[in-house]
């Protein structure tokens, strides 16, 4: 559970119905482990729901890298290219972004986004905060290469990927999407980036199954997005949000938990649940110092600096896409 960026653009069937998330959800919940991608836990309630969850004492995440950026401005203007344009992964957050942009005094900004509404509202609040700042918001799904603006093309790069959604991608996905960055950006720019740390269990677990049912809700809203999607019949109350952690794979995993046998249908197709089965909802990877650096190298990025907050909970990464090497 992320800051959530870089959605896919929506494509309606002639039903109105978003054909990704039908996609998505019908082939999941035909797998023998059932499983869900997480970016359509995210439609206005539980964005909604997210931002109340950065809220809560047990989620540490959104504090720990406010910290970094509030904390850490001298240090990001010494080593970020001065005059670069920023080019932000996602909208701008109304806090983490202004942080960064009054430390280095860029020479442009740039948010790449899908939601185009969404981009547009807050490309002029960052306007408004800096009047002085060129802004050049562009609509475009940032998995795959964007073209960026004449205006910035000449100008060094730093992009910037905050709020650890790098974590909730497997590897592969994970390294694909750098180096799409990489071929964005272009040789010689720079990228920093939010990585979560692994840490006790005791903690992370918390972080994701709060006391007050926060998460819980937000997890469970996803079987109420498909029933009213999607046509669906889940029995929402037979559903237990469950955290779990998977040291395999150093990740969180969100699941539903059948609290018993169920049978339901999406689109009309029929599905069934044995009392303990559960749809895979969401995956948090957490990164050590090397684990973190490997994936950005394999992704076309040398780390540079890092930064964590007084606790040690959390990593902003600063990486250069160096020069090809034709040999070790």
């Amino acid at each position: 559970m992320t800051d959530q960026k870089g959605l896919k653009l929506v494509e309606l069937d002639e039903d109105g119905v978003d054909r990704a998330f039908r996609d998505d959800i019908l082939a999941g919940l035909s797998q023998p482990q059932k499983a869900t991608p997480a970016r359509w836990l995210y439609d206005d309630a539980g964005s909604q729901l997210f931002e109340d969850i950065t809220q809560i004492p047990e989620y540490y995440p959104t504090r720990a890298e406010t910290e970094i950026l509030r904390d850490r401005g001298d240090d990001f203007a010494r080593h970020i290219s001065p005059g670069s344009a920023v080019v932000e992964f996602g909208s701008g957050s109304s806090v983490k972004t202004p942080l960064l942009l009054q430390a280095i005094a860029p020479a442009a900004y740039v948010p790449l986004d899908i939601s185009g509404d969404f981009l547009r509202a807050s490309a002029a609040e960052l306007s408004a905060k800096f009047p002085g700042l060129p802004v050049h918001p562009v609509e475009a799904d940032f998995n795959r290469l964007v073209e960026l603006p004449a205006e910035v093309r000449d100008l060094p790069k730093l992009g910037f990927f905050s709020g650890s959604t790098i974590g909730n991608m497997i590897a592969h996905t994970a390294v694909d999407l750098l180096r799409s960055m990489r071929g964005t950006l272009g040789e010689g720019a720079q990228l920093l980036i939010g990585m979560d740390l692994v840490k006790d269990r005791e903690t992370l677990i918390a972080a994701y199954d709060d006391a007050g049912g926060v998460t819980a809700e937000f997890n469970r809203n996803l079987a109420r997005r498909i029933n009213r999607e999607l046509d669906g019949t889940i029995p929402v109350d037979k559903l237990r949000h469950e955290a779990r952690w998977n040291d395999l794979h150093a990740r969180i995993e969100m699941h539903l938990v059948a609290e018993e046998a169920i049978e339901f249908s999406v689109c009309g197709k029929a599905f069934t649940m044995e009392e303990g089965e559960t749809i895979h909802t969401e995956n948090s990877h957490k990164f050590g110092r090397r684990s973190g650096n490997m994936l950005l190298l394999a992704g076309g990025w040398t780390p540079e600096e890092r930064w964590t907050d007084a606790e040690g909970r959390y990593s902003v990464v600063l990486a250069r896409a160096e020069a090809p090497r034709a040999a070790p």
